[in-house]
């Protein structure tokens, strides 16, 4: 593929609001696809078109096929449904949009792992049956669409989004660390708490998704919301908090900056209740394979003790396998600051 016939062949997901890229072959890697119409406008013949190098996943489309590789579920999971998602929206329809939980990874929110990687698929009148895509019918009141700043598709809004799942999530604390995830404002902790983008959403904006209109799983929405916080940095931090709370114990502070005696900044903490000099850590896996990540764990945690900070370290299984030992814990430090 080269020179002039190969102009505004590959496409990306810029192609749903008619732009096209003009770089020759497969100009934004794994995500470009194509129309069957454009390549053979363009001259190729249909052995080319129909090769093994293409995955066909709608018809009248094709895709390089890509091997996301790597052991990471959730990772691999998120990367299929994106790119399944920039395939589709090569020929999606003006009003329709992505929804529910594909735009939940669009906006990096927080979710399980699914049953599939389909696309959901939302437009204002009769639901799209297409192979390949869950489709929806949603009320315009219900769904507030703009274009997403990264893939440039039309996707229903944060706070949207997080009010559609609501009947769809199994586990009240995932409802709700969807909605800290929409709130938070990511920022480099330390004297500058410089911010490094804005929040996808306000409590207000997702209180407003709520009160829209009548929708599925109003009640368990309306439950969340309450519970929702800014400055909880991942699912597994949010369903430690609520595991705390549940358990009758205080409410712990989120994303919780520590400075000793001479305003030197020691870190920041997941969870915390200063007063007591008590922290909660989430040890994710990143914790342990990162070098870099796990040696500054070990010299913050030595400078929280060396200033009378008791820390608690949580892992996966226990709060997925035992949360009443996280709770023990907790309650134990708090018993012995006292």
């Amino acid at each position: 593929m080269n020179g002039e016939r190969d102009r505004g062949l590959w496409i990306t997901a810029a192609r749903a609001r008619g732009a096209r890229h003009s770089e020759g072959m497969n100009p934004l890697g794994s995500e470009s696809v194509f129309l069957v119409g454009d390549a053979r406008r363009a001259g190729h013949p249909r052995r080319w078109i129909d090769g093994g190098q293409f995955d066909r996943p709608y018809r009248g489309v094709r895709a390089l096929h890509v091997d996301d590789g790597g052991d990471q579920p959730h990772l691999q999971q998120r990367t299929a449904i994106v790119r399944a998602a920039l395939v589709f929206a090569a020929h999606m329809h003006p009003a329709e949009y992505f929804s529910h939980t594909t735009a939940a990874i669009m906006w990096e929110l927080p979710l399980p792992l699914l049953p599939d990687a389909q696309p959901h698929v939302s437009v204002p009148g009769r639901a799209p049956r297409i192979r390949g895509i869950h489709g929806h019918q949603i009320d315009p009141a219900l769904s507030r669409v703009v274009e997403h700043p990264t893939y440039g598709v039309r996707v229903a809004d944060a706070a949207t989004t997080w009010a559609m799942l609501g009947g769809m999530l199994r586990h009240p604390y995932d409802l709700v660390a969807l909605g800290d995830a929409v709130v938070r404002v990511p920022r480099i902790p330390g004297h500058s708490a410089r911010i490094e983008r804005d929040a996808w959403g306000t409590l207000a904006d997702l209180e407003a998704a709520v009160h829209a209109g009548r929708r599925r799983g109003a009640s368990p929405l309306r439950e969340a919301l309450a519970r929702i916080r800014p400055g909880v940095a991942s699912r597994m931090e949010t369903w430690v908090r609520l595991i705390v709370i549940d358990a009758g114990l205080p409410e712990p502070v989120t994303d919780h900056d520590v400075f000793d005696r001479h305003g030197g900044f020691v870190g920041c903490v997941d969870l915390a209740y200063p007063e007591l000099r008590i922290a909660i850590e989430y040890e994710g896996d990143q914790h342990r394979t990162d070098q870099r990540q796990w040696h500054r764990d070990i010299e913050k945690h030595e400078r929280l003790a060396d200033l009378g900070w008791r820390v608690i370290r949580v892992s996966r299984d226990q709060v997925f396998r035992d949360p009443a030992s996280i709770a023990q814990r907790v309650r134990r430090a708090i018993d012995a600051a006292r």
